[in-house]
C-alpha cells in the first residue's frame, strides 16, 4: 500500500481512504479523477469522489467488486496538483465586515481591521471540500496572514450567512448552527437551499472572491 494511506470499508459500496493531511487528500483525489478519466483498471466503477480534510471517500456502483477497488486504491500513485483543482466556476460574495470577532482577528494577526478586510478580499479562495453541515464549504488558498485559531469557547448559535475564519480556511455558515470559527462579517447570499438545483452554492473547485460592501472603512 502507498505509504500513509489507510483503507476502510464504508458500507457495502464505498471505500474511505485516510491520509495524513489536506495536501495528501488533494493529491489522491486528483489521482483518482485522472484514473477514472483514463478508464484505468479498477476505477471504471466509481460514481463519486468526496474529499475532506484528511480523507477521500470513493463511492462505487452497487455491483462493483470491492476487493478490486481496494487493491487499485492501495497502489495508485499520488498526483502532483500544482494548486487546488478548479471547476471553472467563480462566485463573488458581498460581505458586510462587521463580525463580532473582527477586532480579535486583527489582534491575532497583527493587522489593522482594514488590513484584515483587505487580506480577505485581496486573494481568491477556492472550495477545497464540503462538510460539517449541508452547504458548508471549506475555502482555502487565501492570504496566509489570516490563519487564526478557532475560538476557545464555541458559540451555541452562529447566524446564517456569517463569514468566518479558522486555521487556514474561510467559510460561510449556510444556516444558523453552533460553531467555533472567528466571525468577521456576514453576507446576504443564500448559500444553501434544498429547493434549488444544485442546493449548495459553493461546490468543490469553485473560486470565491469576497467583496467588501460595508459602506465605510474601519479603523485599526
Amino acid at each position: 500500500m502507498t505509504e500513509g494511506r489507510k483503507l476502510l470499508t464504508c458500507g457495502e459500496h464505498a471505500v474511505l481512504v485516510e491520509v495524513a493531511g489536506l495536501e495528501d487528500v488533494l493529491a489522491l483525489a486528483q489521482a483518482v479523477r485522472e484514473a477514472v478519466a483514463a478508464g484505468a483498471a479498477g476505477f471504471t466503477d466509481i460514481v463519486d469522489i468526496v474529499p475532506a480534510a484528511r480523507t477521500v471517500l470513493v463511492v462505487l456502483r452497487d455491483d462493483a467488486p470491492m476487493g478490486l477497488m481496494r487493491q487499485a486504491l492501495s497502489t495508485l500513485p499520488d498526483a502532483q496538483p500544482d494548486e487546488l483543482p478548479s471547476s471553472g466556476e467563480t462566485l463573488e460574495v458581498p460581505v458586510h465586515y462587521d463580525g463580532p470577532d473582527l477586532a480579535d482577528v486583527a489582534k491575532l494577526t497583527g493587522l489593522p481591521i482594514d488590513g484584515v478586510i483587505a487580506a480577505h478580499t485581496g486573494t481568491e479562495w477556492k472550495v477545497a471540500f464540503g462538510g460539517f453541515a449541508p452547504g458548508f464549504a471549506y475555502l482555502r488558498g487565501g492570504d496566509s496572514r489570516l490563519e487564526v485559531p478557532r475560538r476557545s469557547e464555541p458559540r451555541t448559535a452562529v447566524p446564517s450567512g456569517s463569514v468566518a475564519l479558522a486555521g487556514e480556511f474561510s467559510a460561510i455558515y449556510p444556516r444558523s448552527s453552533p460553531g467555533g470559527w472567528q466571525l468577521i462579517g456576514r453576507t446576504d447570499i443564500e448559500i444553501f437551499n434544498p429547493d434549488r438545483e444544485p442546493p449548495a452554492l459553493l461546490r468543490a473547485g469553485a473560486t470565491v472572491r469576497f467583496v467588501d460592501v460595508s459602506g465605510a472603512r474601519h479603523g485599526g
